[in-house]
């Protein structure tokens, strides 16, 4: 395959890529690709690998933040618990009833365990929605909103 018309590069989740082990594979890919083209990089977080890759892919590049790095929102508290595999759903039942949360997000590494999550919060009385990458903007954007009018308690 000829790559060297390529006009436009979008290296998207950069970080994650880095996690996961794809960067040599992106670096073999990106080398292949003629010099004249527009790249662009996303990452949510821009560790020291990330970095290198962006001064090796990218001229003159403009790097734009979100929000500033640590920065949490008025009223929103973290909490993180250390637990075993198997005690996952009975520790976060009991956090929830404990700690009387009103409203969550709470985080999965994979979509498959976000609606296992999901059906045991449902099947405990909690009023619990999936919101994830597989689903269409729409419908997340209608999940968010049902968060935010009090429709949801927990995403």
């Amino acid at each position: 395959m000829l790559l060297t018309g390529v006009t436009t590069v979008v290296i998207d989740e950069a970080d994650r890529m880095l996690d996961m082990g794809f960067i040599p594979d992106v670096e073999r890919i990106v080398g292949l690709l003629g010099r004249q083209r527009q790249t662009l990089m996303f990452s949510a977080t821009m560790p020291p690998e990330i970095r290198r890759l962006a001064s090796a892919f990218l001229s003159n590049p403009v790097e734009v933040q979100a929000a500033p790095p640590a920065t949490t929102a008025t009223g929103v508290e973290h909490h993180v618990t250390r637990v075993a595999p198997r005690q996952k759903f009975a520790t976060l039942r009991r956090l929830i009833e404990t700690q009387e949360v009103g409203k969550a997000l709470i985080f999965c590494n994979r979509k498959k365990e976000v609606a296992s999550l999901r059906r045991q919060l449902e099947r405990a009385g909690l009023n619990v929605r999936d919101i994830h990458g597989d689903l269409d903007q729409s419908e997340r954007t209608r999940t968010l909103d049902a968060f935010k009018r009090g429709e949801v308690d927990y995403l």
